[in-house]
């Protein structure tokens, strides 16, 4: 009878995971410089060629940001390059964009079967919804509906979205030290019913994309999960591909 092999795991990618667990205990937090790669390699008892190659995968997985002459840098949502990360709309015209949040609802409920599952946590456990629409130039083009676990960001409240200047993923990190790390989309057609035509000030029935999102903070946690409809009358949808 045949038996499994064991996953073999190399030794940077073990050093990695014990990097980001060290980021999920808030050793090093975001905007903070980690140790020198001579450092981790002695305090993880490895080469500096193998810390190297940890770090250089976690800067290509936008966790660490390496400036030149200044050392390794845990990424930031408060960092203006950042700020939008994961907005995908780009100007029909070129121009620049930038989006203003402007939150319509923050209500305390429980989750149901869809968010349970999507968000990994019990049928009925709290969250907070969130719905929100995002603006260009003043013209509405985004409804958001936001799932969030409230044990993740335990007093939000409606003043606390109008009142933030930057991105809700920066409030997210500031307020509640929650950092997204990556996020998985889905993407489909559908039509505006009359309550988002209304919203979004677009005629009933025109075609919206649908994009569902759920992001992750360290350790492939999910800590968010949204449902946005997106206006494309002035923007188109980019999705970077290597």
């Amino acid at each position: 009878m045949a038996h499994e092999s064991p996953t073999f795991s190399p030794l940077y990618r073990q050093i990695k995971n014990l990097i980001v667990q060290a980021l999920d205990a808030g050793e090093w937090l975001p905007g903070q410089t980690i140790p020198s790669e001579q450092e981790l390699a002695l305090r993880f008892g490895v080469s500096q060629g193998t810390v190297r190659k940890a770090v250089d995968e976690l800067a290509a997985e936008n966790i660490l940001l390496r400036k030149q002459g200044k050392g390794t840098f845990v990424t930031t949502h408060q960092d203006p390059h950042t700020f939008f990360r994961f907005l995908r709309l780009k100007a029909v015209n070129g121009g620049p964009v930038l989006p203003k949040s402007m939150p319509l609802e923050c209500l305390r409920g429980r989750a149901g079967i869809e968010a349970a599952r999507a968000l990994s946590i019990e049928q009925g456990s709290q969250i907070f919804i969130v719905r929100r629409v995002l603006k260009f130039n003043g013209k509405p083009a985004v409804v958001d509906e936001m799932y969030l676990p409230a044990e993740v960001y335990p007093d939000l409240n409606m003043s606390m979205l109008r009142d933030w200047q930057g991105s809700l993923y920066s409030l997210f990190e500031t307020r509640f030290g929650v950092r997204m790390v990556r996020a998985t989309e889905k993407i489909r057609a559908v039509a505006a019913d009359r309550r988002v035509a209304e919203v979004l000030n677009v005629q009933e029935s025109t075609p919206l994309l649908s994009v569902e999102r759920l992001a992750y903070t360290y350790g492939d946690k999910p800590v968010e999960w949204r449902r946005g409809l997106y206006s494309t009358e002035d923007h188109y949808y980019v999705n970077e591909l290597s």
